[in-house]
């Protein structure tokens, strides 16, 4: 495997070079997408499965994936380029996998047009992709289109999201999609810089060769963000903001991720420690139940934030308490919520098991945290819907759906 190199804008807009790595193997992968899973999956008795630290520092930022066989992969990203699997749906973890020691901020997803895994950064000209459920990695190079603003995300602009996700419904069905984030006409993470973030998203519609970036997320000084599908085809889009006191933010496209309207604030998810502005990376992912709506959420859950002195600045002081919320009604409301750590913790991503393999009906949390501080070390914790309802029954929950 051919290491990577990072690329200015302009060779990354015009065609990165193919030198940058070797062409991938034409291997051909099995088609289809994924079935269904079944609700009754993630429910019957309650599990978890208590954290296990997976790497020293910080990380985890990759995101979370399960392969078509059940096969887990956690991504360290930034902390390096590595990766760690688990093929017995999350009781043990296999020794670091190294994609490349230079791959760091890349992106985890599931091309579940041919179940191919992708680890990619586009604006950095590179994407990594293994057809053996995360065992191998093979280089390509990619390129990224502009915005409206002529603007793309930084090297840095796709680091601490979600993993991307796969459209499964609707005209666009097969699309690839990330969440990402301009950081500004000079790309610079500097306070005086973060009034000109917002959050936007990385769209392919051939396999990763192609990435373009979306209309902006309409709300400004955001980032660190998270998107899922709904089953009606629309996707709600979830972000981290740094400049005002308060929960998270929502908008939505009915586009394919393209444009994204309607920007509302959560009544009920915290944006990390309430009481500052200075928010927390946090995970939302859709459970893959056919007909139903029913979001995981995680974040911190704790009143012991403060406000910075200088308006978008960082303070982290109070991070803690890393909690899972559930919604059933494609995120209108969350009513339901349960303590998972209540140590110091920090940025967090999820994942979800696919029926029939060995993690299926699981959810699987990757955060930040120890007793030692709330970066010190990266876990990985896993649940099923029955621990979080903690014994309510779901059935008047699915009724208000609409």
């Amino acid at each position: 495997m051919k290491r990577t190199v990072s690329l200015g804008l302009a060779a990354v807009l015009l065609a990165p070079p193919a030198a940058l790595c070797e062409a991938p193997t034409t291997t051909e992968s099995p088609g289809g997408f994924a079935v269904a899973s079944k609700l009754e999956e993630f429910l019957g008795e309650p599990v978890l499965v208590p954290m296990q630290e997976l790497w020293k520092g910080r990380g985890g930022w990759g995101g979370i994936v399960a392969a078509r066989d059940g096969t887990l992969v956690v991504f360290r990203s930034p902390g390096g380029g590595e990766c760690r699997r688990s093929r017995d749906g999350g009781k043990t973890w296999d020794a670091d996998i190294v994609i490349a020691p230079d791959a760091k901020g890349g992106r985890a997803l599931v091309d579940e047009s041919n179940g191919d895994l992708l680890y990619a950064n586009p604006p950095s000209g590179w994407l990594y992709r293994s057809r053996d459920s995360g065992a191998t990695w093979t280089c390509e190079t990619n390129a990224i289109l502009p915005d409206g603003f002529g603007l793309v995300p930084t090297l840095e602009g796709v680091s601490a999201m979600q993993a991307g996700i796969t459209l499964a419904f609707g005209p666009r069905k097969g699309r690839l999609i990330m969440p990402a984030r301009i950081t500004g006409p000079k790309g610079s993470n500097a306070v005086g810089w973060r009034p000109y973030h917002y959050s936007t998203a990385l769209y392919s519609d051939d396999g990763g060769k192609v990435w373009q970036t979306s209309k902006p997320f309409p709300v400004m000084g955001t980032g660190e963000a998270t998107l899922a599908e709904l089953s009606d085809g629309s996707i709600l889009y979830n972000s981290r903001e740094h400049m005002s006191r308060g929960n998270r933010f929502f908008a939505t496209s009915h586009d394919g991720g393209d444009l994204w309207i309607d920007a509302r604030r959560s009544a009920e998810l915290p944006d990390g420690a309430r009481g500052t502005s200075y928010g927390c990376m946090g995970g939302m992912v859709r459970l893959p139940v056919a007909g139903r709506d029913i979001l995981i959420y995680s974040n911190l859950d704790t009143d012991s934030g403060e406000m910075p002195r200088q308006v978008g600045a960082s303070i982290v002081k109070g991070r803690e308490r890393i909690t899972v919320w559930a919604s059933f009604d494609g995120g209108r409301t969350w009513p339901v919520k349960r303590l998972v750590y209540e140590g110091p913790s920090a940025y967090s991503n999820l994942g979800v098991g696919r029926s029939g393999t060995p993690c299926a009906g699981r959810i699987f949390l990757v955060f930040e945290g120890s007793a030692a501080g709330c970066s010190e070390a990266v876990h990985v914790a896993s649940f099923n819907l029955a621990w979080l309802l903690d014994g309510r029954d779901i059935a008047g929950f699915l009724a208000k759906q609409p």
